[in-house]
């Protein structure tokens, strides 16, 4: 006997919509039961999780904050799944960007003008987006898969900006602490309000949502990313080139994430140091497929998830839980996504070995 999936003539568009809905109520149900064998009140834990901090102001500025890269790279990542190329490495083009924005305020610390934090903004998207190139190019010119390239070069820039802080851009003024010399002023991203620290990261990822939502509606250019996505052979017809179209959503992906990274260094960190993402590359893709690929339902998944972060912290103070259970909802969550919408467009078929009339069923 085996196990296959066949795709339903008409699935339920009720169902599609309804699906991360659904997603998100088995999340909390599980949720509840893995506090439930913690040995945690689930009422208490999942309130703490999910409620008390959409009751304070300073948890709702750090949900803004978070939620800012979560939009940023997830909208990227949209026009990249949309149109049939996986990049796994967000992570990597984030810290890529992070870096190369923050040459202007490291290696020229004595220069100070206005032109500090557009200059590091301008930077940071470069950075990313060459970062995103190298996977761009491997597949568009050599056929390699671009999951292992991208995913790759994570590690690869983790590493390279582990050795820039302990070694050449390492601050004298940090008692030999692995972090750079401090932001000044005028490299620093400005708050949106006074009375927290959102900053204008989120302003920015609002902004490119919106106008992503727009070229994939309104455009032609959002018209050939799903003609393409949805079959290559039908886009090459078209007129339509697979190649620009590896190239146009790796660089743009790649340049959301590269500006997601300066922007955080910049609005929230201060400085670079060996650490400066909790892997909000990763979290990402959670959040573009929570969103259904669309950039304003993206926003609504970035907030989401950026609660489950925020939420996270919370309940590792109040009831003294591991901070691996924020991992541990997110992944939850991605999974329910992905088995709703599986079983929604897919119904299960249970083939026996010897099949007969009546030996094979459906689910």
């Amino acid at each position: 006997m085996r196990i296959e999936l066949e795709k339903r003539a008409n699935p339920s568009t009720f169902y599609s919509i309804l699906s991360p809905f659904l997603a998100l109520g088995l999340t909390v149900i599980a949720g509840g039961i893995m506090f439930a064998l913690l040995g945690k009140s689930p009422g208490s834990a999942l309130y703490s999780f999910f409620i008390e901090p959409l009751l304070d102001v300073w948890s709702l500025h750090e949900i803004a904050i978070k939620a800012a890269p979560l939009i940023l790279i997830g909208v990227g990542l949209s026009v990249c799944y949309r149109s049939n190329n996986w990049n796994i490495g967000a992570e990597g083009q984030f810290i890529a960007g992070a870096i190369a924005g923050s040459i202007v305020p490291v290696v020229f610390h004595d220069w100070h003008s206005s032109l500090v934090l557009p200059l590091m903004l301008i930077f940071g998207m470069v950075g990313g987006a060459l970062y995103a190139g190298v996977p761009a190019f491997l597949k568009a010119h050599m056929n390699t898969n671009e999951i292992l390239t991208s995913l790759m070069l994570v590690y690869i820039a983790q590493l390279f900006l582990d050795w820039l802080v302990r070694g050449p851009w390492r601050s004298p003024d940090a008692y030999n602490f692995p972090v750079t010399r401090d932001f000044a002023p005028e490299a620093i991203l400005p708050e949106l309000v006074s009375s927290g620290r959102a900053n204008l990261g989120f302003a920015f990822a609002v902004i490119a949502a919106v106008a992503l939502w727009v070229m994939m509606r309104y455009t032609l250019k959002g018209f050939e990313i799903t003609v393409l996505g949805q079959s290559e052979r039908a886009g090459r017809f078209a007129g339509f080139s697979s190649k620009r179209m590896i190239w146009f959503s790796m660089l743009l992906s790649g340049a959301l994430a590269g500006l997601a990274g300066i922007s955080e260094v910049s609005g929230t960190i201060g400085k670079l140091q060996p650490i400066i993402s909790p892997g909000y590359g990763f979290t990402a893709i959670i959040v573009a497929f929570l969103g259904r690929l669309n950039p304003l339902g993206i926003i609504a998944a970035g907030l989401f998830l950026a609660l489950t972060y925020v939420g996270g912290e919370a309940v590792q103070l109040t009831l003294t839980v591991s901070d691996k259970v924020t991992r541990v909802f997110q992944g939850l969550l991605l999974f329910f996504v992905l088995s709703c919408d599986t079983l929604i467009q897919y119904k299960i078929r249970l083939v026996f070995s010897r099949l007969t009339r009546g030996n094979e069923g459906a689910l």
